[in-house]
């Protein structure tokens, strides 16, 4: 055996132990050689003096999904190594629901030889509901999971979304693929994506196989999860300190992963990745060291990586150099045993990406829209209607249920000269032209109109605004330009980020796409959208799986019953 590399003094996490200890590192190939602090008997073609720093394995972030990020896998993972970040399990849902397999299998070759170790997540919830309640332009189905559960890279069954369904049905489709990787591939993890499933609902879905959840809850709903030996994987809106508390307390740590799930772009230029996360649970109370475990190790073992998570000899070599342990600053990072990022480096990546499919770039299958498209028209010539809104919620996705009285003038119903915002879902993929409608108020726009094809999961256009020319306009710069996210008042386009990529993924460098993301933000807050991130708030207006209602292609969604519901509760003609 060569050494290729030692690294001396420097102070060195052991996964094992929690904690840090003075020492070198020994690097041969890909591997880790020695840890430790006895003198070696071979010449390392290679030393570098750590003058103290801390060393840390690679960080791992087990449940995420590269297109919410907007961004092309080698753009993402060139971020990525940045944070820190080694390995990735990507859950490439989004673009399955566009491609499906041959979206999947592109956005693997895409990340092919890149800096991050990218591993797949077979989508389980393509779509995430079913035909009657959506519709996507592709779907995940038995086929597609054999061919995909064989392969190097695909390592567990991706989040169960549809998990009323789970319940329900034993023979539904979602049930049907948890049986085909329980049987076919049993070392699988099958991930959770169960929101406020308690009780016996929630041990039915544990005995279906289901082993972790990445979503929202009450502290009593985590602590159910934990005593039912559920995996728990906490996004930046479920890191709280009473969870923390509560999983320190109960020494569950090595029941804890910290995931991103969803980064958007503007956020990852400004605050990092999954070192962001690391940073934020030391601040809430998180010993450091318990930090990098939920980081590192942790994930590491869930996911069945047992050659990663920790610096000793024979695991990979991916590690971390941090020059302040608190603050989390990085210094370099290692791949694999090859050096791939350092600090002060330059940001260098082509100004394009162009590695998908041609047809890929041509994935919006919709005419412009008119004016005609978004008049809202009632089953009575004068009155009134009463109308189920959906009302959007400031610190979350889930959108509550409401009620309101609108006027009815020549058939029409008055939305514009109400405080609600018309909602819009247009089918997109060339599959039957269909358009859903609803109102929609709470903390959503008083002004303007935005649009964009990032509308999970079926990634349909979804269009929201206070008037119809507004709309008009932030639809069609969406349409023309092959996907995007635009914001408009006043009948011009404010801000657009395109997203020409199976209308989901910018084919720009991160520094550009953040700025526009950036810019498109600031433009929802000057019309009036309040959310902690309005983008993901808008776009997940039309996820059918998220609590508690919810705007389709097919209509209204009553995400509980998982049925399609009137927009007109109550019809009141004019007397």
């Amino acid at each position: 055996m060569d050494i290729d590399i030692l690294l001396t003094d420097g102070k060195i996490y052991n996964s094992y132990l929690k904690k840090f200890i003075p020492g070198n590192i020994a690097v041969s190939g890909d591997r880790f050689a020695y840890v430790g602090m006895d003198e070696l008997p071979l010449t390392p073609r290679c030393t570098v003096d750590l003058t103290g720093q801390y060393v840390i394995p690679g960080l791992i972030d087990c449940h995420m999904h590269i297109e919410s990020t907007m961004c092309a896998p080698r753009t993402f993972m060139n971020g990525a190594v940045r944070s820190g970040v080694t390995t990735l399990i990507a859950e490439p849902h989004e673009i399955a629901n566009v491609f499906g397999l041959a979206g999947i299998r592109a956005l693997m070759q895409s990340a092919q030889d890149g800096p991050c170790d990218v591993r797949i997540a077979i989508p389980s919830s393509v779509p995430s509901t079913n035909d009657a309640l959506e519709t996507a332009g592709a779907a995940i189905d038995n086929d597609d999971v054999e061919a995909l559960m064989h392969m190097d890279q695909v390592i567990c069954l991706g989040e169960v979304m549809n998990c009323r369904e789970v319940i329900a049905d034993a023979h539904s489709k979602t049930n049907r693929l948890i049986r085909q990787i329980q049987h076919g591939r049993p070392d699988f993890s099958i991930e959770g994506h169960c929101p406020r499933f308690v009780g016996w609902e929630l041990a039915q879905l544990l005995c279906r196989g289901i082993r972790s959840d990445h979503t929202d809850q009450s502290l009593e709903g985590l602590a159910q999860r934990a005593a039912n030996g559920m995996f728990i994987q906490l996004q930046e809106k479920t890191l709280k300190k009473e969870f923390l508390d509560y999983l320190m307390e109960n020494r569950l740590s090595g029941r804890l992963a910290l995931v991103t799930d969803d980064t958007m772009p503007d956020d990852f230029m400004r605050r990092g990745q999954l070192d962001h996360l690391v940073r934020r649970s030391m601040e809430l109370g998180l010993a450091p060291e318990e930090a990098v475990y939920a980081a590192t190790y942790a994930p590491a073992q869930h996911m069945g990586l047992r050659d990663k998570g920790a610096i000793a000899p024979g695991h990979v070599a991916d590690f971390v150099v941090l020059s302040d342990l608190r603050a989390f600053e990085i210094e370099r990072v290692w791949r694999a045993g090859r050096q791939v990022f350092a600090r002060g480096e330059a940001w260098e990546e082509p100004e394009r990406d162009t590695s998908f499919p041609a047809h890929f770039y041509r994935s919006v299958h919709l005419a412009p829209r008119s004016a005609e498209d978004f008049v809202l028209r009632a089953p009575i010539a004068e009155g009134a209607v009463l109308c189920r809104i959906l009302e959007v919620q400031e610190h979350t996705t889930f959108v509550a249920e409401g009620r309101a009285e609108l006027p009815v003038r020549g058939g029409v119903i008055d939305w514009e000269s109400s405080p609600y915002n018309l909602a819009c879902v247009f089918e997109r993929h060339g599959k039957n032209g269909g358009c859903g409608m609803a109102l929609v108020g709470g903390t959503a726009l008083t002004r303007g109109a935005a649009a964009t094809t990032y509308a999970h999961d079926s990634h349909n256009l979804l269009v929201l605004g206070q008037t119809a020319a507004d709309m008009q306009a932030a639809a069609n710069a969406v349409i023309e330009a092959q996907g995007g996210v635009a914001a408009v008042r006043d009948g011009s386009v404010q801000a657009f980020a395109p997203l020409p990529i199976a209308g989901i993924l910018s084919d720009r460098p991160l520094p550009v796409l953040g700025e526009q993301i950036a810019h498109v933000r600031r433009v929802l807050a000057e019309n009036g959208y309040r959310h902690d991130n309005a983008i993901m708030s808008f776009a997940t207006l039309a996820l059918p799986v998220s609590p508690d209602i919810k705007l389709t292609d097919k209509g209204i969604v009553d995400v509980r019953r998982g049925e399609i519901v009137p927009l007109m509760v109550e019809v009141r003609p004019a007397e």
